[in-house]
């Protein structure tokens, strides 16, 4: 669990960041331990347009859709990422059983400029920058995390000028803040990750396991 002053250190950190320092510390915590009762949202609701487009991965007509909210300094959506997503997508994605997408709702401003950076890769990098800047976590959500960014980031494809330009992007920034504050007052989004499956709501990594019994009697339905 990620306390409030371990945001406030990234936070701190992120002031090197130009327009992302400003974003501020959120009220808002990750990784509660113990599962609420489901709550449903209609699915209709959940897959409008927000402030930005969706990067769907999977069929357009999976019978089941998975929406992810997510901090990229979350060390719990992290953990999901690496060691459950893949077994999710050979299971499910890769099937055609399950449509997953992504959303963003950073913790602090160290990841909105995650977030933000996975935006301006394009639609064709976004999910492998993502991977690739969860599986590396621990290396850039660091103290001092442009060095550790900007080495990631040159693997996609950025230069030193488009990353400066990606991360001080203040009509990107307030993309991502919209989108942070459209998950928490439209979805409840109140911890990271949180899963909607077919609107069910979801709060807290979840195993295999656990995502098997979730969709199993929605692909019988």
């Amino acid at each position: 669990m990620i306390t409030r002053r371990q945001l406030v250190t990234s936070t701190s950190a992120a002031l090197a960041l130009g327009a992302v320092g400003s974003f501020g510390v959120f009220e808002t915590f990750n990784g509660r331990g113990g599962r609420a009762e489901a709550q449903t949202f209609s699915v209709l609701e959940l897959e409008a347009k927000g402030a930005l487009d969706d990067i769907p991965m999977g069929s357009p007509t999976a019978p089941v859709t998975i929406i992810e909210y997510a901090s990229m300094t979350c060390p719990h959506c992290a953990a999901f990422a690496v060691n459950t997503f893949p077994k999710l997508k050979e299971k499910y994605i890769d099937t055609g059983k399950v449509r997953y997408i992504m959303r963003e709702y950073p913790l602090d401003g160290l990841a909105a400029a995650a977030f933000m950076l996975a935006r301006c890769a394009g639609k064709d990098k976004y999910y492998p920058l993502i991977e690739t800047l969860f599986a590396q976590q621990q290396k850039w959500a660091v103290r001092e995390p442009l060095p550790p960014l900007r080495a990631i980031a040159a693997q996609a494809g950025f230069t030193e000028k488009s990353f400066d330009a990606c991360i001080n992007d203040k009509d990107l920034l307030s993309k991502v803040q919209q989108m942070r504050d459209r998950g928490t007052k439209m979805f409840k989004v109140e911890a990271t990750p949180t899963f909607y499956i077919n609107g069910e709501k979801h709060s807290g990594a979840m195993s295999i396991e656990e995502l098997d019994k979730v969709i199993a009697p929605m692909l019988k339905s």
